[in-house]
């Protein structure tokens, strides 16, 4: 029973952090500007402006689409999987519970990879200023986490069998 709360905690943190690198605005940064995967904060005689994401060579609109479209797709579907925990928990029989938990965050950690690489093979390449964010950084480590958990729900099916 412990392991299962520990393994529904891990679901949570990995939840909140695709929530925070979805919605935080540090994808990349700089000394007066912040980038995420929706817009631009220019920082102008130290206050921070909204600004629209460019567009041409620099931010191609389809892979930044892309990007939003996998990002916002992988808290979907793990928020799913945290549901469908719950409901497996308590109506399937042994042997075949958290099959479709594990099946549902294995897809968010694919769309999170992709989203993440994506943004990694595409944007910002050339530049010389700035560096990745902590938006960024909780996204590969989003990765792992719904990775490592996603196996977990695997090997409990195996178990509880």
């Amino acid at each position: 029973m412990l392991f299962l709360i520990g393994i529904f905690i891990l679901h949570i943190s990995a939840i909140v952090l695709l929530l925070v690198a979805t919605i935080d605005n540090a994808w990349w940064v700089t000394d007066t500007m912040r980038t995420d995967i929706w817009a631009r904060w220019d920082q102008i005689n130290g206050v921070w402006n909204y600004t629209d994401l460019p567009t041409g060579s620099d931010y191609p609109q389809d892979y930044l689409q892309a990007v939003q479209a996998t990002s916002v797709l992988a808290c979907i579907f793990s928020i799913i999987a945290a549901l469908v925990f719950l409901a497996q928990l308590f109506t399937l029989p042994k042997g075949h519970r958290f099959t479709i938990a594990g099946a549902f965050q294995l897809l968010a950690c694919l769309f999170i990879m992709i989203a993440a690489s994506i943004y990694t093979n595409r944007f910002h390449v050339n530049e010389k200023q700035g560096n990745y964010g902590h938006s960024y950084i909780l996204a590969w480590i989003a990765f792992g986490l719904t990775f490592f958990s996603s196996i977990t729900y695997f090997v409990l099916r195996k178990k509880s069998a």
